[in-house]
């Protein structure tokens, strides 16, 4: 199982954090490593001062398949979920100054977090989908799946030119406007609409 994860996605999160906008998905990948084991907490590692939250709808794929057509990409899966991609701002800033990879800043142990999955039947429209994150009950990051620059099976459909998908791989879809720092004993709440998808303990 692998999650492969889309950076830059909205318009208002590259201007958040000063990016070019891709001519294609920004496309890296966190290994199983990296998934919080259920029920328990997100500890801060010890070396990043500036771990940021990202919220994202998340694609779980049904069945194997490679140079997926666009048109039979909803194929592919039958559930959407919600995650968050965290991220270690200070050592992704640095890593990209130099023009290093990512990794170091975005598959470090723990850094994925997944929450619950909806069947894609539930949702009148999968473009238009309302998703959301509290920080301590306030609203920090809230998103619609319209204002996807790739929408999900445009992503399905581009990212198995590059890896073969499997049963059971994640697609992480990109984060909104609004991440931010967390800190110890912060509490993030996940929505799908009004559905909470998770909630997750900072220590």
């Amino acid at each position: 199982m692998k999650i492969i994860c889309i950076g830059r996605n909205y318009s208002d999160h590259i201007e958040e954090l000063a990016n070019t906008r891709p001519s294609h998905p920004v496309v890296f990948l966190k290994p199983d490593s990296s998934i919080i084991p259920k029920n328990q907490n997100f500890i801060i590692p010890a070396f990043s001062d500036e771990i940021h939250h990202e919220v994202e709808l998340v694609v779980k794929i049904n069945k194997v398949g490679k140079h997926i057509d666009e048109s039979f990409s909803n194929k592919y899966y039958n559930e959407i979920g919600l995650g968050i991609d965290f991220t270690a701002r200070d050592i992704q800033n640095t890593l990209k100054q130099k023009g290093h990879p990512w990794e170091k800043s975005k598959a470090f142990d723990n850094s994925c977090l997944v929450g619950d999955f909806i069947s894609v039947d539930k949702f009148k429209d999968l473009s238009k989908i309302d998703f959301s994150l509290k920080k301590n009950n306030q609203l920090v990051q809230s998103g619609n799946s319209s204002n996807m620059l790739w929408k999900i099976d445009e992503l399905i459909s581009y990212v198995s030119q590059y890896f073969t998908l499997k049963i059971g791989d994640l697609i992480f879809t990109g984060t909104p406007a609004g991440v931010s720092k967390v800190i110890s004993q912060d509490i993030l709440e996940g929505y799908i609409d009004s559905t909470k998808m998770f909630s997750l303990k900072i220590k």
